[in-house]
């Protein structure tokens, strides 16, 4: 994905720090990105869709279709839900898919609402054995509480 916003950069002639300012993001978001200490969030995406509603959703996420809108006419795009799960892979290659473990909905996961059984263990309350107060000038204290019977 960070290829794809670069190329947009590229598209509309700025340099990383005057595309940052554009879409309102910090320059030391899009570096981490560029670098790959960090990915790309929808936030990122929300914030290009913003200022280029003409950059097709699809390709920006996914490296699908065309990288522009056919038409300013068009309604804006929705994402299917089989490709739901490629978007949170955004370094994932467009003909890459999901395992079929990661693929399943959460309206397909099973309820469980059966009770569990909570086992509760009587421990021995624990005792203050020793308190050391570490001073700036490298000396400390050791307090030992008293016993009692």
């Amino acid at each position: 994905m960070k290829d794809r916003i670069k190329r947009i950069m590229e598209e509309q002639h700025m340099s990383q720090q005057v595309f940052a300012d554009f879409i309102g993001l910090s320059p030391a978001t899009l570096s981490s990105i560029f670098t790959g200490r960090t990915r790309p969030t929808l936030n990122v995406v929300e914030a290009i869709k913003n200022k280029l509603p003409s950059i097709s959703t699809d390709w920006l996420l996914m490296g699908v279709g065309n990288m522009y809108v056919q038409s300013a006419s068009e309604e804006p795009e929705s994402i299917s839900s089989s490709s739901v799960e490629q978007m949170l892979d955004f370094d994932a290659a467009p003909n890459d898919h999901p395992s079929p473990v990661f693929s399943q909905s959460v309206k397909s996961t099973p309820m469980n609402n059966s009770p569990s059984l909570v086992k509760i263990i009587d421990k021995e309350p624990r005792k203050v054995t020793e308190i050391r107060v570490y001073y700036d000038d490298q000396t400390y204290e050791t307090f030992v509480p008293l016993k009692t019977k």
